[in-house]
């Protein structure tokens, strides 16, 4: 059989797990589940004979982290599409079975959301094994998942009589909207309905045949942002105004629920979808009590319950099926049964225009990251860690000045005309309007503090000269 190629798609917010989640930094890039991220676990595995590298589809924010994170994990040679603005499902889909088909059109692609938990990685094989063989018989595959509760939270699949010539495939009979709970109670209770995966198969060719034959305007719309695209470091950037021309769809919505060639592979994988809060205890390993502690956390008396902190200490005392999660800028506390609406909590920091709703106190950035120690009147604090060989752009700001100490490593500092190294327990001020650049010539990662002062504080509040990484 030939090479399968997995397609992970990483767009997606996950505001239901604020505020670990967040649009600056989503779940996927988190070590939820295991020591490793979400990504990291999804790429892990198809990284093994069989398999060929991997196409990543993100958008641009992201496409450091998303290299970085593959990078550490030994992930060789990944295809990183960068989509100008998110489209959905369907348009992602598109575009990777483009980029597969100019090499392969027979391709086999197997796609899967980077934020997915699989804890039975034999039977996931012998299901992806079971998918391959019906897509290269040109079917539109899907994976129904065998439900062990009336999940409320997942879309339904109905399966249908088996196929002739592939063992353990079925006819899909229908997909079913996430149903109510006693809908679901219904559906568990008859049998014969699984859990939507969001995990599809299909060849690369079928699918653009099926593009053609469903949605011919978003195909058209992501060919032309496939031939316009552009190569940026190891990235394939596509052509934005051409990419925001496609339809915002699902490919359940444009291909899946439309397609007759339809079909389901039923398995029992260790699947969740890591949609909440709740989701997550289920999975989580769990103490005599039932409770699942992640991070600096003391329970008494308590039973049910899940706690992560990232760094607070946090206690629980005499409470019973809580979900507790602290960040180093907000504190969730939301009972077990009340964790899918998590994103109301979102929706109504974002309607008072609170940063919390979309950034983390901890800002990633290619060169490294900052967070903010200590805001006041005219004054901020700050603390910086560069990479090695890393470097922040050559830049100017109109309403602050800058005052660097470096607590570990050496800075190369550029300061106007001045180049400088700054070492340990040394520092240097750099006066408003003053153009400058901090590099890391080191081996370790440089460590600084960095005190702001001015009327104006703002991360807009820069003009860059010189980027390496190609922001403007």
């Amino acid at each position: 059989m030939q090479q399968i190629v997995p397609v992970i798609l990483s767009g997606g917010s996950g505001t239901r797990l604020w505020p670990v989640s967040r649009k600056s930094f989503p779940k996927q890039f988190w070590p939820l589940i295991s020591d490793k991220t979400m990504l990291v676990e999804t790429a892990l595995r198809a990284a093994a004979p069989g398999f060929a590298p991997p196409i990543i589809v993100t958008n641009q924010d992201h496409r450091f982290v998303v290299a970085e994170q593959l990078r550490e994990a030994g992930i060789r040679a990944p295809r990183i599409l960068l989509e100008p603005v998110g489209r959905n499902s369907a348009p992602a889909i598109a575009a990777a079975a483009i980029l597969a088909a100019e090499t392969d059109p027979g391709a086999v692609l197997w796609i899967m959301a980077a934020d997915a938990a699989m804890t039975d990685l034999d039977a996931l094989n012998e299901a992806v094994q079971r998918g391959a063989a019906a897509a290269a018989q040109n079917h539109f595959v899907t994976f129904g998942m065998t439900p062990t509760a009336p999940e409320t939270g997942y879309g339904y699949i109905e399966q249908g009589p088996a196929l002739p010539g592939l063992p353990g495939v079925f006819r899909l009979n229908r997909f079913i909207e996430k149903p109510d709970a006693g809908k679901a109670a219904e559906l568990l209770k008859a049998g014969g309905n699984l859990w939507n995966s969001g995990m599809f198969m299909f060849t690369a060719q079928f699918m653009l045949a099926e593009l053609d034959r469903y949605a011919p305007e978003l195909l058209a719309a992501v060919q032309n942002a496939m031939a316009a695209r552009r190569a940026d470091l190891d990235f394939i950037r596509l052509g934005a105004p051409e990419f925001e021309a496609a339809p915002d769809i699902s490919i359940d919505y444009a291909i899946a629920e439309k397609t007759d060639k339809a079909v389901v592979v039923p398995a029992s994988i260790g699947w969740s979808d890591v949609g909440s809060w709740s989701a997550l205890a289920e999975i989580g390993k769990k103490d005599a009590a039932g409770n699942t502690a992640l991070g600096d956390v003391i329970m008494v008396d308590t039973k049910n319950s899940y706690a992560r902190s990232d760094g607070t200490i946090t206690a629980l005392l005499g409470v019973d099926n809580l979900v507790v999660v602290a960040t180093k800028d907000a504190i969730l506390v939301a009972h077990k049964n009340h964790t899918q609406d998590v994103k109301k909590i979102v929706e109504k920091l974002k309607s008072q225009k609170r940063p919390e709703a979309d950034s983390h106190n901890r800002m990633y950035r290619p060169w490294g990251y900052y967070e903010s120690l200590i805001q006041g009147d005219r004054f901020q604090v700050k603390r910086i860690v560069v990479l090695p060989g890393e470097k922040l752009s050559l830049q100017k700001h109109f309403h602050r000045a800058e005052h660097w100490i470096v607590v570990a490593g050496v800075a190369l500092v550029t300061r106007d005309a001045e180049i400088k190294l700054v070492h340990e327990n040394e520092s240097i001020y750099l006066p408003l309007g003053a153009i400058h650049r901090m590099e890391n010539p080191g081996k370790i990662p440089l460590t600084l503090i960095e005190v702001q002062s001015g009327a104006y504080l703002g991360e807009d509040d820069i003009v860059r000269f010189e980027d390496t990484y190609g922001r403007s």
